[in-house]
C-alpha cells in the first residue's frame, strides 16, 4: 500500500461502498474525496476493465481511432479500492450488506450506480451476428465488423441507432435502419421536430425504413413483419435501455414503474443509508414538477456531487438540474437542454432544412427546453436562461441572428 493510500481511512470509521463503476460510480468516489471524505471508499464494477467512459464507444473506439476510454483517475492516489469483475446480486439493508458473486460486502453507506442496460430484441438473443453497443467488449466485437464493411441493419432510429449508423457509414458499410415507429426519435421528440432529421439519413447514404418491425433474424438477413427481407452481415440493436436494477428485487428498496430506483430530492432511496445516482435512479424535479429519469452522461456527472455532499452531511444538497445531453450524428452536433413535456409553446430559430437551427419550448414566458443543431451558443445561453427562470420575449427569440441572451422580456 502506498503512502498516498494510507492517508485515507484514518479519521472516519464509515465505509462507503459504490455499486457500479461507470461515470456515476466513479464520479461519486471522486466527489467524496474532493469534498473531504476520509473514510473508506470501495468501488465495485461488474466488468473486469479499468473504469471507462461510454460516449467514445460509439465513435473513436468503434472506428479504431482509440483503444479504450479509461477515466483519467488515479484511484490509488485517491484511496479508492477497486473491486472489478464482481457482479452485484442483492442488498440486505437491515444487515448493511451488499451481496456480490464473490461474497458479501459490508457498508455503512451504499451508493447505487449500476446504470442502465440495453433492451434486447425479442427472439434474437444468442443469434450469431446480433450485437448490442453498451460496453467496451461490445465495441471491440463490432470494430472488426465495421472494418470488413458488412451490410449492417440497425434496429431502432433513436440516439444510439443514429450514432452507430453514422460510424458505420464512415467506415464504408451499407446501412439500413429499421424503426417500428413512423419517424426517428419518436419517443423523444415531437413529430415536427424529428421530421427534419429524417432527411439526414438519406443525405448520409443510410436507408431508413419506418413502420418496420423485426419479425426475426436469420443468417445473413433480417425478416420484417411485412415479409420483406433486408440483407444483414450484422445486426445492431438500439431500441432503448432500462435501469439495471433487477438485482434489487426483494431488497425493500422502492422501484418505479420503469424499474428505476425511486430517489428523493437528495438522491436518497426509500431505505436508510442507501443513495442512488445516474441512469438507474429517478428523482423529483421541483423545476419541472415531475419525476425525471435521465439516461444521459451529464446526469451521471452532476448527481454524484449531491450524493457526496449529503453523505458528508455538511449540507442538505438538493438535486434539481436542467437535464442536458448531446449527440453527434450524420455530421451534425445535436444538443438538448431542459424538459419539454409540460411546454405550451414551440418556436423555431432558423430554417430546419439548413445545417444549423434551434427549437425552443416555452411554458408561459419562460424557456423550459431547447434543442440546438449546430448552434452551441444557443445551447449555452438558453441553458442559462432555463436555469435562471428568466422571462423571454417569444418574438425576439425567433430571430436566429439575435443572441438568445438578448431575447429576455
Amino acid at each position: 500500500m502506498s503512502e498516498q493510500t494510507q492517508q485515507w481511512g484514518t479519521s472516519a470509521a464509515r465505509r462507503v461502498v459504490v455499486a457500479g463503476a461507470g461515470m456515476a460510480g466513479v464520479q461519486t468516489a471522486v466527489a467524496l474525496r474532493e469534498q473531504g471524505y476520509t473514510g473508506t471508499v470501495t468501488l465495485i464494477g461488474a466488468e473486469p476493465h479499468q473504469p471507462y467512459d461510454r460516449p467514445p464507444l460509439s465513435k473513436a473506439v468503434l472506428l479504431g481511432k482509440a483503444e479504450g476510454s479509461a477515466f483519467d483517475v488515479d484511484f490509488e492516489a485517491l484511496g479508492v479500492e477497486l473491486q472489478l469483475g464482481r457482479e452485484v446480486l442483492g442488498v440486505r439493508p437491515a444487515e448493511h450488506q451488499l451481496d456480490t458473486e464473490a461474497g458479501p460486502v459490508p457498508y455503512d453507506v451504499l451508493v447505487l450506480a449500476t446504470g442502465a442496460e440495453p433492451i434486447r430484441l425479442p427472439g434474437a438473443e444468442g443469434v450469431p451476428g446480433v450485437h448490442l453497443l453498451r460496453t467496451l467488449d461490445d465495441a471491440e466485437r463490432l470494430r472488426p465488423v465495421l472494418a470488413r464493411q458488412h451490410d449492417i441493419v440497425v434496429v431502432g432510429a433513436g440516439w444510439i441507432g443514429a450514432e452507430f449508423a453514422t460510424a458505420a457509414r464512415e467506415a464504408g458499410c451499407a446501412v439500413t435502419v429499421v424503426e417500428a415507429a413512423e419517424r426517428p426519435l419518436a419517443g423523444a421528440l415531437p413529430a415536427e421536430v424529428a421530421a427534419p432529421m429524417t432527411a439526414w439519413y438519406e443525405d448520409s447514404g443510410t436507408v431508413l425504413r419506418t413502420h418496420a418491425r423485426v419479425e426475426r433474424v436469420e443468417p445473413g438477413e433480417v425478416v420484417l413483419d411485412d415479409g420483406s427481407r433486408v440483407p444483414a452481415g450484422a445486426v445492431v440493436v438500439g431500441i432503448g435501455a432500462r435501469p439495471a436494477t433487477a438485482w434489487l428485487a426483494g431488497s425493500g428498496i422502492e422501484l418505479g414503474v420503469q424499474g428505476d430506483v425511486v430517489a428523493d430530492e437528495r438522491l436518497r432511496t426509500s431505505v436508510p443509508d442507501v443513495y442512488a445516482v445516474g441512469d438507474c435512479a429517478s428523482f423529483p424535479s421541483g423545476r419541472y414538477g415531475a419525476r425525471l429519469l435521465v439516461h444521459h452522461w451529464d446526469n451521471a456527472l452532476q448527481g454524484p456531487r449531491t450524493v457526496a455532499a449529503n453523505i458528508l452531511g455538511e449540507s442538505s444538497a438538493i438535486y434539481d438540474p436542467v437535464p442536458y445531453f448531446w449527440s453527434e450524428q450524420f455530421g451534425r452536433f445535436v444538443q438538448y437542454a431542459g424538459h419539454h413535456a409540460a411546454a405550451d409553446t414551440l418556436l423555431w430559430r432558423g430554417d430546419p432544412s439548413g445545417p444549423a437551427w434551434t427549437v425552443c419550448w416555452l411554458r408561459g414566458a419562460r424557456l423550459v427546453a431547447l434543442l440546438a443543431v449546430g448552434r452551441p451558443r444557443d445551447l449555452a445561453q438558453g441553458r442559462r436562461l432555463i436555469e435562471a427562470g428568466t422571462p423571454v420575449n417569444a418574438e425576439l427569440l425567433k430571430d436566429p441572428g439575435r443572441p438568445m441572451k438578448g431575447a429576455v422580456a
